[in-house]
């Protein structure tokens, strides 16, 4: 533990930052994960919201510093290419499904 007071405003410092930093990241992580599902639900008109929210939510971890810049356009160009297939493709029905699990039991 740390006895000086310098070090222990620093320790309260990094708590506090910490914290911030933590939210930051999940709130991240909720949009990606957000917009993942979204792609492998097909709906065009809800995927293209949470694309548009999704990649602002990137760079404004940018600009707290919870994420690289060089990070997070990978990951806006990577979920790009998904959105762009997934709007492409038709959506996946029910009947393509039940297929394929009646196709697996024999």
């Amino acid at each position: 533990m740390a006895n000086h007071v310098s070090s222990l405003k620093r320790a309260r410092q990094t708590e506090r930052k910490t914290a911030v930093n933590k939210a930051n990241r999940t709130r991240v992580r909720n949009h990606l994960r957000a917009l993942r599902e979204a792609i492998a639900a097909g709906d065009a008109t809800k995927l293209a919201e949470i694309h548009k929210t999704t990649v602002s939510q990137l760079d404004k971890s940018v600009q707290k510093g919870v994420l690289h810049k060089n990070t997070a356009s990978r990951y806006k160009s990577r979920l790009n290419a998904r959105v762009k297939a997934a709007a492409s493709a038709p959506a996946p029905t029910a009947k393509k499904t039940a297929r394929k699990a009646t196709a697996a039991k024999a």
